[in-house]
């Protein structure tokens, strides 16, 4: 009897196991929240394969130990890791960038099939752009017969154009095409934000394969009390220290960060922190001497993901920034979640969605994106609040994040859709 049982336990756990071929372009070493889902997967018994390129993100060059000559197999925290060879990204650059792009979505289709020999339950596609990331799991969506999961972190066409890296009408109807081929061929669409699905449908989408997929934020995040181990290095100037941490890029808006500094310039009580890296890095260094805002303006670099709860933990408030743009209103930073997790307050230059979770949890202050004006008057507006409102803000954003955002949460939600699909399949 017990055997028996023992046997129906066995068999109970292998159907439930779910073979899963994951696809993103990003992956470990590079530093980005997939990593975090698949080993999440992986501990909850599944067995994920993950095809991605070689890391280069986002210094453009190969990480250490990394070239055209591989690694191309390794293992990470109990999966296997498949590589295929791409073209860095250097220092962003269009052309170079497109390089990057097509090279890793032509090598994935071609050496995919080789490299990626057993069968999957489901294949599942990480697109925080580009959009490309997709073109080598529909082939494999056909060879194995398995359903496909893309989850769209970014809109394509629409943010090339809303941050200037196209601006040809005959290139963005090219990729307006592409993107709705690969809906079309999409079992499921997952989206980081529900204002992702009106555009999606517009293009085609499948409103009754469309799913809410929010980003959520590794358990590293927690708030200060539990996570301010050890003081962070480079040590942080003394004053009302606002944070912003993530990429310096184009769609990050620094020219209203910068220009909101600059109007508080005088006010060296108030203190600027840019934890992060990206193709803008150097525009913004010079713009701070060029501006004499050396005092008040601190550029971090960039530090391990283990490293940002500390440095979190050294701020007053927590900055996200979006360029003014109608593509930008529909999308939800994955930096606000990593800030409501860790229960620091928000200030917020967005508009839309992100502008809406902000004040929806009331973790912070949310003004127009686009307003240097608007975003000095928010520092200012929280640097005079009382410490005690402020941490009662952060206490309201971790609760929010546990209600909407929470890792384990959102696994299983995941976990049932595959489940879904591997039986329909």
């Amino acid at each position: 009897m017990l055997r028996k049982c023992s046997i129906f336990i066995a068999l109970s756990l292998i159907a439930k196991t779910v073979k899963i071929l994951l696809i993103t372009q990003y992956f470990w070493p590079e530093s980005f929240r997939i990593n975090d889902l698949a080993a999440g997967l992986v501990e909850r018994g599944h067995r994920v394969t993950v095809l991605t390129g070689l890391p280069n993100y986002p210094g453009g060059k190969f990480f250490d130990g990394y070239g055209y000559g591989g690694p191309y197999h390794e293992e990470y925290r109990g999966m296997q890791v498949l590589r295929v060879p791409l073209i860095p990204r250097g220092e962003g650059g269009g052309l170079r960038l497109a390089l990057n792009y097509l090279t890793f979505a032509l090598a994935a289709t071609i050496l995919a099939p080789l490299r990626c020999r057993g069968e999957y339950d489901c294949i599942l596609v990480y697109e925080p752009s580009p959009v490309t990331v997709c073109i080598p799991a529909v082939a494999l969506r056909a060879l194995k017969r398995a359903p496909l999961l893309f989850w769209i972190q970014d809109l394509w066409p629409e943010s090339l154009s809303a941050t200037g890296a196209i601006k040809a009408p005959w290139i963005l109807r090219l990729v307006e095409k592409l993107v709705r081929f690969l809906y079309r061929h999409s079992d499921r669409i997952l989206i980081q934000s529900r204002a992702f699905a009106a555009p999606l449908i517009a293009m085609g989408a499948d409103a009754a394969r469309i799913r809410y997929f929010p980003n959520s934020a590794e358990s590293l995040y927690q708030p200060a009390a539990g996570a301010s181990h050890g003081a962070p290095e480079p040590a942080m100037p003394a004053g009302f220290r606002v944070m912003f941490a993530g990429n310096i890029g184009a769609a990050q808006d620094f020219e209203t960060i910068l220009a909101a500094a600059e109007l508080l310039k005088a006010e060296t009580s108030i203190q600027w922190l840019v934890l992060g890296d990206g193709r803008l890095r150097d525009w913004v260094a010079r713009e701070i001497d060029k501006r004499g805002m050396q005092a008040t303006v601190h550029l971090l670099g960039r530090h391990p993901t283990e490293a940002m709860p500390r440095f979190f933990a050294q701020a007053d408030a927590m900055l996200v920034t979006l360029r003014k743009a109608p593509i930008f209103a529909l999308t939800l930073p994955a930096k606000v979640q990593s800030y409501l997790a860790c229960a620091k307050p928000i200030i917020a230059a967005l508009d839309g969605e992100g502008a809406r979770v902000v004040t929806e949890a009331g973790a912070g202050i949310a003004v127009p994106a686009g307003d240097p004006a608007a975003l000095a008057n928010a520092v200012r507006e929280l640097a005079r609040l009382d410490a005690n409102e402020r941490q009662a803000m952060g206490a309201s954003g971790r609760a929010y994040f546990e209600q909407h955002f929470e890792r384990e949460m959102l696994l299983s939600r995941l976990e049932g859709w595959m489940q879904e699909l591997k039986r329909v399949a």
